[in-house]
């Protein structure tokens, strides 16, 4: 099984709940097709590079998997065919990529290095 990602782009113009059913039906594609979820992240309302069907917002949604190819290909179509959905794009992650989400995940990159305090640089 290959690691992959989605990011799924829904209308602004749903409710909370509603949103919610739409991310819970793609994640049972998921697991019936016999994907394992590794992550998932809800980004939120964000602001759109540029309009889409005359709209400059929309919920951003990560789900992050390992899951058979033929899988893929049903995911998709069930994209296309959902009107909530206005945009996805689903990359399949290598040895890199996986390292970098995981080291991500775990907070690596939250870690400011340490400013010296102003007794250690009056010394």
């Amino acid at each position: 099984m290959q690691q992959y990602e989605t990011v799924i782009i829904l209308t602004p113009l749903l409710s909370e709940e509603v949103s919610k059913e739409a991310i819970a039906k793609f994640r049972n594609i998921l697991t019936e097709g016999g994907a394992e979820i590794v992550h998932e992240d809800n980004w939120g309302l964000k602001k759109l590079a540029y309009p889409i069907e005359k709209k400059t917002t929309g919920f951003y949604h990560l789900i992050e998997f390992k899951a058979p190819g033929e899988l893929i290909s049903k995911l998709e179509i069930e994209y296309k065919r959902d009107e909530r959905v206005m945009r996805f794009l689903t990359v399949k992650l290598d040895k890199h990529a996986i390292a970098y989400n995981e080291k991500k995940r775990s907070g690596a990159f939250n870690k400011k290095a340490e400013a010296p305090k102003a007794e250690e640089v009056a010394q």
